[in-house]
């Protein structure tokens, strides 16, 4: 295990120095080869070093995503450079590595570790905030393995956030259409945003459409209401709290879709109705869009027959 440390304590030396110097990724492993036989020749764990230098270099743009969404306060190039190539290869392995090799619990009290010994004096609060907030939404894996007890809070006590979200449809020629948004989990999901965020006293109607321009660059219309759907998420500054979502049937011109490039969203685009119904989606969400395809096709064919 020391020898383990010592290895991502050398490869967070290497994405710092990668970083600081804006190196091309061919570089990142001549510098990590240098760095071995400087720092830590007898190592013996090279292999080790380069899956961890070459895959969190592979998924920066992925984890950097990750780093938003999580501390949304704190923009990326605001962070440390210590910090926040710590938090990358903290991700990195929370996140992609073989969690049987390396529990999801060992990767977070690494990077704390590493983050107290080469960051700043508050780089270890930092760190662990940032990485214990994306734990929770990958819903604390190996949670269980340790008898440590946790200060429970009741449901009814965890502060409520208001959001509006909209299943988005178009038709062109002949085809309706749903306009989805990826997020960094690997999920297809409905575009939402918070009420009342930056319009003080604005309806859920209002905010779900502001909020769906401003993500998706659509310009929508509510049809009807649809749904609500209310989860457990984790906020790195107020813990635990409760999202209610109010979900709409909206309609929209078959427009270019415009991802905004902000938050856990990776990719945006229209599908064929028949298509959506195989994306991967959250189980939560799968009602919702089975109830929008349901009241779209029935629909449709009322339309069909009174042409008829």
């Amino acid at each position: 295990m020391a020898n383990r440390h010592l290895s991502r304590s050398v490869v967070l030396q290497t994405l710092f120095e990668w970083d600081f110097r804006s190196y091309p990724s061919a570089v990142a492993r001549e510098t990590l080869v240098r760095n071995v036989e400087e720092f830590a020749p007898a190592a013996g764990d090279l292999p080790f070093m380069e899956e961890l230098l070459q895959g969190t270099i592979a998924r920066r743009n992925d984890i950097d995503l990750v780093i938003e969404k999580a501390a949304p306060e704190w923009p990326l190039q605001r962070i440390a450079l210590v910090d926040r190539n710590v938090l990358r290869l903290g991700l990195w392995e929370l996140l992609f590595a073989d969690r049987d090799k390396v529990p999801a619990k060992v990767a977070i009290n690494e990077s704390i570790e590493l983050a107290k010994s080469f960051g700043g004096e508050n780089s270890g609060r930092f760190v662990n905030g940032v990485l214990g907030a994306v734990y929770k939404e990958l819903g604390e894996p190996g949670k269980d393995e340790t008898s440590k007890k946790r200060k429970v809070v009741p449901y009814e006590q965890m502060p409520q956030e208001l959001l509006g979200g909209a299943v988005v449809y178009a038709r062109h020629q002949g085809d309706l259409y749903l306009a989805l948004v990826h997020d960094i989990f690997g999920h297809w999901t409905l575009s939402k945003g918070k009420i009342g965020d930056k319009i003080k006293n604005e309806t859920v109607e209002q905010a779900t459409i502001r909020e769906i321009k401003e993500e998706m660059g659509l310009d929508i219309v509510i049809k009807e209401k649809i749904g609500e759907n209310e989860y457990v998420a984790s906020d790195p500054h107020v813990g635990k709290k409760r999202k209610h979502v109010s979900y709409f049937l909206a309609e929209s011109p078959f427009d270019e879709v415009v991802l905004k490039q902000t938050g856990g969203l990776d990719d945006a685009r229209w599908f064929r109705l028949q298509d959506a119904l195989e994306l991967n989606f959250y189980e939560d969400m799968l009602p919702i869009v089975i109830k929008a395809v349901q009241k779209l096709t029935s629909t449709t064919k009322q339309q069909t027959i009174d042409k008829k």
